[in-house]
């Protein structure tokens, strides 16, 4: 009897109604969530592992620099590799099975036995965790592995316009100015390197690139500011991070006459001191097409050299060299490494409150001499054009 009524009530039409509704009504809840899935912001993930076997899917991914960081825990944990932090030290240790390879954060190498690998993305910690980029992985470690691993990226970053992190860092074509009359007019940019999460090298006390590179910046701009009647431009002046496009951009737009790049250097041991100058092999492409081919940068480098020597810092010379922080162009531009945080002197150098102001007047000296040479050499020509008019005039 009960079975004969339900199929009476399931053959109603109202009965039959309300069901359709009902399924039409979980339909479109399954739509509209399959939407917000569909138009929300992809999760950055990855898959790492070793052939043959089931791999580690990571979502903890950073995007930096146009490339996925993954944590090297992760990473190692994932090709069943051994790995540790040493915390005196200040480096990451691999084992792999071609000998033990070291990294650190802020080092552009690794170190694997007597051999040093350039790295194009330095490893770094971000969220507490010290972690690599996707090309390390494929470019770096991979080759030091006995059989190929296993990598998938299923939200690569989006292809980037140019052809390499090279051509857009230098896509900023920095043109230098015509030289002031008064030399106390010249506008300079200073670039304390890294700041915010991206700390630069590490010192084995935990002493970070970033605030050391500030500190001097800051006293050199004061400098500026006191001695010179013309805008100084500081590319950051707290902790936080800067794009390099961003960096280019501010000297860009700035007007600089000059650019100085701060920065400070990490080894895998101390050994390695003192202060190195690095400048930008200028090109064809870099002047402009009427202009005879002059490397300003050089002379400004050489001026530097000097007045540092003379403030009795130890300058290992000037080195030529593609530098991403520089640039393209002709502008007048120098990265000066103050020194080695791996090295007791020179870490002990760059703490010091009065070395900072002995470095930043010393490269505050070596600016003035050199707008002063440039601003005698403009008054010489200009009263020799001056002389020649005379001339002509007088016949």
């Amino acid at each position: 009897m009960a079975q004969l009524e339900y199929k009476r009530a399931m053959s109603r039409p109202s009965f039959q109604i309300k069901k359709i509704v009902q399924i039409l009504l979980r339909l479109q809840i399954l739509l509209l969530l399959l939407l917000v899935v569909l138009t929300g912001p992809a999760a950055a993930v990855v898959e790492i592992g070793r052939p043959g076997q089931e791999p580690l899917v990571i979502e903890d991914v950073y995007l930096r620099e146009g490339s996925a960081f993954i944590s090297i825990d992760d990473v190692l944990g994932a090709l069943e590799l051994e790995g540790a932090w040493d915390s005196v030290a200040h480096v990451y240790s691999i084992r792999t099975p071609h000998g033990r390879a070291t990294i650190s954060p802020g080092s552009q190498f690794l170190k694997i036995g007597d051999n040093f690998i350039p790295i194009s993305h330095r490893p770094r910690f971000i969220d507490g965790k010290l972690r690599v980029s996707e090309t390390f992985l494929l470019s770096q470690l991979a080759p030091l592995l006995t059989e190929p691993l296993h990598y998938r990226n299923h939200n690569p970053p989006a292809p980037q316009e140019s052809d390499s992190p090279l051509d857009r860092l230098f896509s900023f074509l920095l043109r230098k100015k015509e030289p002031v009359a008064e030399s106390s007019k010249w506008i300079v940019a200073i670039d304390p390197g890294h700041g915010g999460e991206d700390t630069g090298a590490l010192a084995p006390d935990g002493s970070k690139e970033k605030g050391l590179t500030l500190a001097v910046a800051q006293r050199l701009g004061k400098l500026l500011k006191m001695h010179q009647d013309a805008p100084v431009i500081l590319t950051r002046d707290g902790d936080y991070a800067l794009k390099m496009e961003q960096r280019l951009e501010l000297v860009a737009k700035g007007e600089s006459d000059v650019l100085l790049s701060l920065h400070a250097q990490a080894s895998f041991n101390s050994e390695p001191s003192g202060m190195t100058l690095y400048v930008q092999p200028q090109t064809e492409r870099d002047a402009p097409d009427s202009e005879r081919l002059v490397n300003e940068s050089v002379k400004l480098a050489e001026t530097l050299l000097k007045k540092l020597r003379a403030a009795g810092f130890v300058v290992h010379g000037i080195v030529q060299t593609p530098v991403y922080p520089l640039g393209r162009g002709d502008l007048p531009r120098v990265l000066v490494e103050m020194g080695s945080l791996t090295n007791e002197q020179d870490l002990a150098m760059l703490h010091d409150p009065m070395r900072q102001q002995d470095i930043a007047r010393a490269l505050f000296d070596g600016l003035k001499a050199y707008f002063d040479s440039h601003t005698e050499t403009t008054s010489e020509n200009h009263t020799g054009a001056n002389n020649e008019s005379d001339t002509s005039s007088a016949f």
